[in-house]
């Protein structure tokens, strides 16, 4: 892991914080937006160690920054669960992986397996505060949306800067 590919990290993490922070809440429940932006960063970034530097900084930061009642421990729960699964399916599609239909695809995927683990550790460690299908309505469903439309935005943008400036950061950005 490069000095280049912590800064990659960490711009990515201050960018989804910021997000996460202003996303407004309900039911108690917001929309993570920091998920796209670690999505951006294992994409950019392909490497376990990489990947899960990311999973474990996204956990903290969204635990800070949650809403969510007691949702601290459940962010950091499901942060490295769903960053390796992302990180396993985004390796599995080979040839497909940096095509922009696969990576709108994997974020989709990604923010659902998120939103699962999140709402199903937070039943479990601190309650519910409703129905979880009403949640997972307000509070995942929005994301899956956001996160893809956001995604699709962004990562043709990222992949031209790093192909401008000639970034090299393990297998980024190969087409």
């Amino acid at each position: 892991m490069n000095t280049k590919n912590l800064v990659i990290l960490a711009l990515l993490a201050g960018i989804g914080v910021v997000l996460h922070t202003i996303m407004p809440a309900s039911l108690s429940i917001k929309p993570d937006m920091m998920l796209a932006m670690m999505f951006l960063g294992i994409i950019l970034v392909p490497e376990i160690k990489s990947v899960m530097l990311m999973a474990i900084v996204t956990g903290i930061l969204t635990a800070l920054t949650t809403a969510f009642p007691g949702g601290q421990i459940p962010n950091i729960i499901d942060k490295p669960i769903t960053a390796l699964v992302f990180f396993g399916l985004f390796l599995a599609l080979k040839k497909f992986r940096y095509s922009i239909i696969s990576v709108g695809i994997l974020t989709a995927v990604g923010t659902l397996v998120s939103g699962t683990v999140f709402l199903t550790a937070a039943y479990f460690i601190v309650g519910l505060p409703g129905p979880f299908t009403a949640i997972f309505a307000v509070g995942v469903l929005p994301a899956i949306v956001i996160n893809t439309v956001v995604m699709v935005i962004v990562y043709p943008v990222a992949q031209s800067i790093f192909k401008r400036t000639k970034i090299s950061s393990g297998s980024v950005i190969q087409k």
